[in-house]
């Protein structure tokens, strides 16, 4: 190379991927808890193949004591009853879910 810029550029940016490698591997071997998909099981207490916030909530509480980010999961659960929304179609489109 006849650019020693480009030549230290490079050089950087190979030692940066080496240690991103490195940052990688010791936190990917040092995890030795549940995978996402083991939590989303766990959770999913009626087995329809998806944790709804009822169920996120509960096992939160479950696992970090009772009013665990009460204000948060409230909110979440206001979003998901479609409650949040005073747009006069949205009740049409969660009243099915109850039936």
């Amino acid at each position: 190379m006849n650019n020693p810029k480009i030549a230290l550029i490079c050089l950087l940016l190979t030692a940066s991927a080496a240690r991103a490698e490195d940052l990688l591997g010791y936190l990917t071997e040092k995890y030795t808890g549940p995978t996402v998909e083991e939590n989303i099981v766990a959770m999913d207490s009626d087995k329809n193949g998806f944790a709804d916030v009822l169920e996120v909530r509960a096992f939160l509480e479950l696992k970090h004591g009772k009013g665990f980010e009460k204000d948060l999961l409230g909110r979440w659960e206001l979003h998901s009853q479609g409650s949040s929304c005073h747009a006069p179609f949205v009740k049409e489109l969660y009243s099915d879910r109850s039936n």
